[in-house]
């Protein structure tokens, strides 16, 4: 497309109109045609359709480029899909879940048309989301001073979502080259615009943010969406800053093929719903214009409908998902140490770090090793601050404000933009500070869900390289959302690495590891432990720990206790005073990777001392523990000679007030009581 035209019916020639309307004749049929494959049973059992929609998603799909754009659609999308390249074989392999559909392989709601190879993006259900990874990938795009876009499409009511207000404020506050399309059909479901916000329009809610520029447009008018977009995308190029483009479009039918709009229109919005349909519009045109007949337009709905046919009768009979392959593509393989296999050193080399400076300097060395590293966060990057512990102190004065520099409060932005910087290349990787400290980190829930199955659900087209680093745990006076502990909650996603250390070599090893693997790693750092001498270790150069690889701290015959992060250090402490005590020697096992679980080394542990004790800084009740309870007593209970305990906190907030912190949290006096109870069983 032309960026310095206006497009008219008269300035068009035949030949590009002849194009458009072959895609939208083809998009029209294969709407229509979707509601039958689930009345025969053969899938597409969530179809959104798109009629009225018609020009807006013709124009997104023709002013996509796949070798300079990212394309991320939302699930009406189907004609914005099609001209931006999708056969109608892609769509209905899509549509009804097979194993050759491009965008997930039946791993994905229907509906949800993708093709990572072509940078057209797989995008999850959550309304409005994608805003976050569109602004994100676009970072990439001016860093990287590739000329292109991206460009998110969504319906107008997913605007109400914060994360898209963060989107475009983060966008505008970082002049980044994005179009963001508001497809306005004035409905969510059955909600009406006026439900959702005062202005009509809703692109006016976001009046008066600066680098911002606003244009509106006729979504079904083929020729207006066409202008619009056309200039949409010139303006994000040529002054590097976001747009939003707003189409007026209408719904003619319901929300979906699980929504009835008969229950909330009447049949006169029906009806003039019915007769703004732009297809028809633009046949009627495109005849008047004398430039075709009515029989020229009814052969290319002839030839839409055998292109259709054609595709049908391939997609029945193309493969089904395999039952067999849900355990592939959950999460990427990671980086394998050949130097380090077991992630263990004798420790007489290297040199005596604390866990602060651990952390700092293997940050500065993966830094220099991989130009295409990135950090972000709250309150990490100005001038000698850096981080509210300062764990990046002086990264930025070394790798400049291009690799290392601050982001908005706001938790979904920062893992959001992150997931996107990552999808313009493979060699990309981005350390998060996700919040300050780990108790914050709950408004980005959202996006680290929608992440966690990015890999699984694209099939593994992409993968999330990001590093999330979290300062968590309690001891420091903290109380509520300064001492909380979230992992138990992090290892229930399918997809995520969720490590724990709580000594300097591990705390190197494992964040070595992570930056230098692809997927998405939570990295948990006990904060209490950043300077405490009780967390040095000798770090050996490059030194690595491979993910789901216990390491035993202190060798012991008579229990076994497995613990990670804060209460390690405390277990050596208590197992140390029992042997001098009572002789007995107590296995004090480092966990410190959490997800993946190194379930071998807790097996062989128990099958050695025949005695379990579980202990961690989080609360008992449905503490990470409890899996580790369960494991034990389902594959080693025949070597038990005692019941397995645990040891944690009570299952309270943790308390302000030092007094109220100390009844709370579990100590080396409790941990000890513990272990004699189990000796003495």
């Amino acid at each position: 497309m032309s960026q310095n035209r206006k497009y008219t019916l008269d300035n068009t020639d035949k030949e590009t109109l002849t194009k458009w309307y072959q895609l939208m004749t083809l998009g029209r049929q294969l709407d229509e045609k979707a509601p039958n494959y689930l009345k025969q049973a053969l899938g597409w059992s969530y179809h959104a359709p798109y009629a009225g929609h018609d020009g807006i998603q013709l124009a997104i799909g023709q002013v996509f480029n796949r070798e300079t754009d990212f394309l991320f659609p939302y699930y009406r999308d189907m004609l914005t899909a099609i001209s931006a390249g999708l056969t109608a074989e892609e769509i209905i392999l899509n549509g009804i879940s097979k194993a050759a559909d491009p965008a997930s392989g039946g791993r994905h709601m229907s509906n949800h048309f993708a093709k990572p190879e072509w940078n057209i993006q797989n995008v999850s259900s959550a309304t409005g989301n994608h805003t976050l990874h569109a602004a994100g990938v676009a970072r990439s795009i001016k860093i990287y001073n590739q000329p292109g876009v991206a460009i998110s499409s969504q319906g107008e009511s997913s605007t109400s979502e914060g994360y898209v207000f963060e989107a475009i404020n983060g966008a505008s506050k970082e002049k980044l080259p994005v179009v963001f399309v508001f497809q306005d059909n004035q409905y969510g479901i059955s909600v009406p615009q006026r439900d959702q916000s005062a202005n009509r329009r809703a692109a006016e809610n976001y009046r008066g943010i600066a680098n911002l520029r606003i244009m509106y447009c006729d979504g079904k008018n083929v020729f207006d969406s066409m202008n619009a977009m056309d200039a949409a995308k010139a303006h994000a190029i040529q002054h590097s800053e976001p747009v939003i483009v707003h189409a007026n479009c209408v719904r003619i039918l319901s929300h979906s093929n699980s929504d009835k709009h008969e229950l909330y229109r009447d049949e006169n919005e029906r009806h003039c719903v019915r007769m703004s349909d732009p297809l028809t519009r633009f046949r009627i045109q495109l005849v008047h214009s004398k430039k075709f007949t009515e029989e020229e337009l009814n052969n290319l709905d002839k030839e839409a409908k055998k292109i259709i046919s054609a595709a049908h009768k391939v997609a029945l009979i193309s493969p089904d998902p395999d039952p067999s392959t849900i355990l592939d593509f959950v999460s990427p393989v990671p980086y394998i140490s050949t130097k380090y296999p077991e992630g263990l050193h004798d420790g007489t080399k290297g040199e005596k770090l604390k866990l602060i400076q651990a952390l700092n300097q293997t940050l500065k060395d993966e830094f220099r090793l991989n130009p295409d590293t990135y950090m972000f966060g709250q309150d990490m990057a100005n001038k000698e601050k850096g981080g509210i512990f300062n764990v990046s102190k002086g990264l930025q004065q070394e790798f400049g404000e291009g690799r290392i520099f601050n982001a908005p409060i706001a938790e979904d932005y920062i893992l959001g933009t992150a997931n996107g910087m990552t999808r313009f290349n493979d060699q990309i990787r981005v350390v998060v500070e996700g919040a300050e400290f780990a108790d914050y980190f709950w408004p980005a829930m959202e996006q680290l869900v929608d992440s966690s199955h990015d890999y699984w659900r694209s099939n593994g087209k992409f993968s999330p390289n990001v590093i999330v680093r979290l300062a968590s745990g309690g001891y420091i006076g903290g109380g509520l959302y300064h001492s909380q502990n979230i992992e138990a909650t992090l290892t229930t996603f399918p997809g995520l690495r969720v490590v724990y250390p709580a000594y300097a070599d591990d705390a190197a090893g494992l964040l070595r590891t992570a930056m230098r693997s692809k997927g998405l790693t939570l990295f948990l750092e006990p904060k209490a432990l950043y300077n405490d001498p009780l967390s040095e270790a000798m770090v050996p150069d490059d030194f690595e720990v491979p993910f789901g690889k216990a390491r035993i701290r202190r060798e012991g015959k008579d229990l076994s206790v497995f613990t990670y992060g804060n209460t390690l250090p405390m277990c050596v402490n208590a197992a140390n005073k029992i042997q001098e005590e009572t002789g007995k020697e107590i296995e004090v096992v480092d966990l410190r990777s959490l997800l993946p679980l190194d379930e071998e080394a807790i097996l062989k542990s128990v099958e050695k001392t025949s005695r379990a004790l579980v202990v961690h800084e989080d609360k008992v009740f449905a503490g990470f523990g409890g899996e580790v309870v369960s494991l034990i007593t389902e594959k080693a209970f025949k070597w038990l000679d005692a019941p397995v305990k645990r040891v944690g906190s009570t299952f309270t907030p943790v308390g302000f007030s030092k007094i109220l912190e100390k009844a709370i949290l579990p100590n080396v006096e409790k941990i000890t009581l513990a272990m004699k109870e189990i000796l003495e069983f």
